[in-house]
């Protein structure tokens, strides 16, 4: 089991005022419980997930700004996790009895040793286990996914991550919904027009710690003719070995672009009659960087 169980406190970790007002079901029964960082603050923005016997997720949240968390579920056993950027998690049990308060107190995560950083040096994303993904609106509606197949990219790690920089370059004419003729539409020039930008390009040369496994890595994104400042949100998951023993690192980040910030108008393409991606897309990438040998 990782943190500490502190206990209950005089009941301000299970919210008893509040808790005792939440409706419950005559077969169901409630569990509480309160996340404080090493200093006994709360840690507001926790995540808990209160899964059965069997692995299967019941309920999950995030914590309130005060670290608490209350959920009513069935009666039975289940297996507690808490989570918190940069901090060990707790995993513990609770049993939860019909018209019962599981009250788990206050429970204080520890603070995580990061991962170890890639070594310095000249780095290269492996395509094979790597991949560049988008979720659009179809215009409020339902959500569509797609990538783009064909990418490189290259990071020099300095000595002081913080002085890295990156550089990607991606082919725009292999993005992929897995419907042709909406893909024809968006390679033509009423989106990427990929004849005239044949390529999205991203560089950066700053990269800023949020603090545990977070960082934040703001750049240059060169896209329809158009660049902006982009930064992404980047969780670095740490150094592992390849099948053939070859050192990897691998991240995961996600950023939000607008179209219309890169000129490529929604409104025109409403004008037009034309509805097939909403203003707004999320992108999210899972890489992996072998060294360049």
């Amino acid at each position: 089991m990782f943190g500490r169980r502190l206990g209950n406190r005089k009941n301000r970790a299970n919210g008893a005022g509040s808790v005792s007002l939440l409706p419950v079901p005559p077969s169901g029964g409630m569990v509480s419980c309160r996340v404080l960082d090493p200093v006994s603050e709360p840690l507001r923005h926790a995540e808990f997930t209160v899964s059965d016997a069997n692995g299967r997720k019941v309920v999950g949240g995030e914590a309130d700004p005060y670290g608490s968390f209350v959920a009513t579920v069935p009666a039975g056993e289940y297996r507690i996790a808490v989570s918190a950027d940069g901090y060990t998690p707790y995993r513990g049990k609770a049993t939860v009895g019909e018209n019962g308060h599981a009250a788990l107190g206050d429970l204080s995560l520890q603070v995580a040793a990061p991962p170890s950083l890639p070594q310095p040096g000249e780095w290269e994303m492996e395509p094979m286990h790597s991949s560049i993904a988008f979720t659009a609106r179809h215009i409020g509606l339902a959500r569509i996914h797609g990538r783009f197949n064909t990418f490189a990219g290259a990071i020099r790690i300095a000595e002081r991550m913080e002085q890295s920089a990156m550089h990607v370059v991606i082919d725009a004419s292999s993005i992929d919904t897995n419907v042709k003729m909406r893909d024809d539409h968006l390679r033509s020039a009423d989106f990427l027009d990929v004849e005239r930008y044949p390529t999205l390009e991203f560089y950066s040369e700053r990269f800023v710690h949020r603090g545990g496994s977070r960082w934040a890595v703001t750049g240059a994104l060169s896209l329809h003719g158009v660049t902006r400042t982009v930064t992404l949100d980047t969780e670095y998951l740490g150094i592992g070995n390849g099948m053939e023993g070859e050192t990897r690192a691998a991240c995961r980040a996600t950023t939000e672009l607008h179209r219309e910030d890169f000129t490529v108008s929604w409104q025109t393409m409403l004008a037009r009659g034309i509805a097939v991606v909403g203003p707004s897309i999320k992108i999210e990438l899972d890489v992996q960087i072998v060294a360049k040998g």
